[in-house]
């Protein structure tokens, strides 16, 4: 597996694998999903210029794109922050749980960190990310924009972290226009 950052031209390939990554089939308790909420939340932060680059990474096997991880700007108390909003994180359904999520998340958080962010925030699952260093952003006074819970709201600090940094967290605008 080589990881390397987005580069232009992958937008098509990335899109492709963000539908597959995130489709589920119809059951009897839902409808089928397409993908296509994460695929048109990554064209829209790309679009708006909210993507930091140097932080969205994809996974290549055997020169297929396999993985992709997007990073992305966000607010505290409206103002511009020094964190950076990391999500979607999706990987190809033939690749799931063979380590290219975890690629892809030490590296986007080595990367971040190399550039002198503070901290990534996410909204995911509990059982998943604290391995990589992430808990409640409540516990660091960042309160999220909505009531998911603060199991599901979390931070990881970086190394220059540092004092005094808290307030009320907003996405880039592309996540207030998710439909669906």
């Amino acid at each position: 597996m080589f990881i390397r950052q987005e580069l232009p031209g992958d937008e098509g390939v990335v899109r492709a694998l963000h539908r597959r990554a995130f489709a589920k089939p119809a059951t009897d308790d839902a409808p089928a999903v397409d993908g296509s909420l994460e695929a048109n939340l990554v064209d829209e932060l790309r679009a708006d210029g909210d993507l930091l680059a140097p932080l969205c990474l994809v996974a290549e096997c055997e020169g297929r794109v396999v993985g992709h991880v997007a990073m992305s700007r966000c607010r505290l108390d409206d103002r511009p922050a020094p964190l950076a909003a990391l999500g979607p994180l999706g990987v190809d359904p033939d690749h799931q749980a063979s380590g290219v999520g975890s690629a892809l998340m030490h590296a986007t958080i080595a990367a971040a960190d190399a550039v002198g962010q503070r901290g990534i925030v996410l909204l995911g699952h509990p059982t998943y990310y604290p391995r990589f260093g992430f808990g409640p952003a409540a516990d660091h006074g960042i309160t999220p924009p909505q009531d998911w819970g603060p199991a599901y709201f979390m931070l990881r600090r970086l190394g220059s972290w540092g004092d005094g940094l808290s307030g009320a967290f907003r996405y880039a605008p592309a996540f207030e226009r998710l439909d669906g």
